[in-house]
């Protein structure tokens, strides 16, 4: 015959101990670390970055909103902010959609 039989050994004394509560967790805990030092630290201080810049918007700043739109700000409102996207034409826009107040004069040069 070409393949041996395989037999179960037997229980020896110097046979390991099973791992202690902590250790079996600890693959579960560095992976929760990684978790939160990769992904959900930096995406926390991006919305409070963000909630920052929305906090700091005043009438005549320059804006694109998240559909892409870029205005200047004539007003603004607890939740909304007016604007103007061309002469005489403005809109109103949910505050949480601004996503870069631009520098001043920029639209001028677009």
């Amino acid at each position: 015959m070409l393949i041996s039989n395989a037999y179960a050994q037997a229980a020896d004394a110097a046979a390991p101990a099973a791992q202690s509560g902590l250790a079996s967790f600890l693959p579960l805990i560095l992976m929760f670390v990684v978790l939160w030092l990769l992904m959900i630290r930096p995406q926390m201080k991006r919305a409070k970055e963000h909630k920052a810049m929305i906090e700091a918007i005043g009438k005549g700043d320059e804006v694109v909103t998240g559909g892409g739109i870029a205005g200047k700000v004539t007003d603004v409102g607890e939740n909304f902010v007016q604007v103007e996207i061309a002469a005489n034409t403005v809109v109103a826009v949910q505050k949480q959609t601004i996503t870069t107040v631009l520098p001043k004069g920029t639209l001028k040069t677009i």
